[in-house]
């Protein structure tokens, strides 16, 4: 990766106090942090078992993440590894390692990957269309666009966004792509959902927050983010394997930021055999974490140990 890669990042960890406490890293044991992201929880994580070799193996399938993270975890206990936590059991097949203590997953997206106008994240720019966590695997967003059919791009934003505007959005769109020309950027796809989308009392016209207020396009750019990403499918595979790695009395941390997220988590850890819930309802963070960290307002932390 680049020389020029930020080290500084805009980051910051949700809820550390309280994933410290439902995690309950043990001095010298093994944890992955499977979201390492700007990194912030892979220390807090890294500090609190610092002795006999403890360590924290931090994935990320993002590699801008992963090159930023080696620069700043340099002559620490956090290890950061290119990897998609999804093949937690690979990597760790790789790496050596039979079981860990714990997993963390702070999902969804971080702060510094909105930062970056090249990638898409941000409908505030008009960075190209790409919404990939990893620039190397599938296809921009922008190429999907060029040929799903309006149904199916109806669809994924309606079942991932839950968009109640989907089918004109998809419909404005297809339009675009055949009497002009196609959408290329984050920018010109935010535009043409802010007119798709019925103006709310309390939104700028320029679609900006305005208060606790969210952008139209909001809902729409996490369903293509969802989906270009296959994220559910991730989820859904890493809960499948995750337990059978753990050490006894090991524990599972995540961390949701929508319904679809949360409703996959509570229904794995209530329903694997191999698992006792911790926390009967989700962890959400306190009033005045959200004042200082807006984008916490959504978060949800669930915890599950090995039987």
């Amino acid at each position: 990766m680049s020389e020029d890669v930020p080290l500084e990042p805009r980051h910051i960890a949700v809820m550390p106090d309280e994933v410290l406490r439902l995690l309950a890293p043990k001095v010298g044991g093994l944890y992955i942090d499977g979201t390492l992201g700007a990194g912030g929880h892979s220390e807090l994580i890294g500090k609190a078992i610092w002795a006999n070799e403890g360590y924290v193996v931090a994935f990320d399938r993002d590699a801008v993440a992963v090159e930023r993270a080696k620069k700043r975890f340099t002559g620490t206990n956090v290890r950061p590894y290119h990897a998609n936590y999804r093949d937690v059991a690979i990597a760790l097949d790789q790496l050596g390692i039979e079981s860990v203590d714990g997993m963390l997953l702070d999902l969804g997206l971080s702060s510094d990957q909105l930062a970056d106008a090249t990638r898409g994240f941000s409908f505030d720019t008009d960075g190209e269309l790409d919404l990939r966590f990893d620039i190397g695997e599938g296809r921009p967003m922008w190429q999907w666009l060029e040929f799903l059919s309006e149904e199916r791009i109806a669809d994924l934003i309606y079942r991932y966004g839950e968009e109640r505007c989907s089918r004109r959005i998809a419909r404005a769109i297809v339009e675009r792509r055949k009497f002009e020309t196609p959408l290329r950027t984050a920018g010109e796809l935010a535009r043409l959902v802010r007119r798709c989308v019925p103006h709310k009392p309390g939104t700028a016209s320029s679609g900006r927050r305005t208060g606790m207020r969210i952008d139209p396009a909001t809902r729409t750019f996490q369903a293509m983010r969802i989906f270009v990403n296959d994220e559910l499918g991730a989820l859904e595979e890493f809960l499948k394997s995750a337990p059978k790695r753990l050490k006894s009395g090991g524990r599972i941390a995540i961390i949701s930021f929508h319904s679809l997220e949360d409703r996959i988590v509570k229904t794995a850890f209530r329903d694997n055999p191999l698992l006792e819930v911790v926390t009967r309802k989700p962890v959400e963070p306190s009033e005045e974490e959200i004042y200082l960290n807006p984008r916490s307002r959504s978060a949800k932390l669930r915890v599950a140990q090995l039987r």
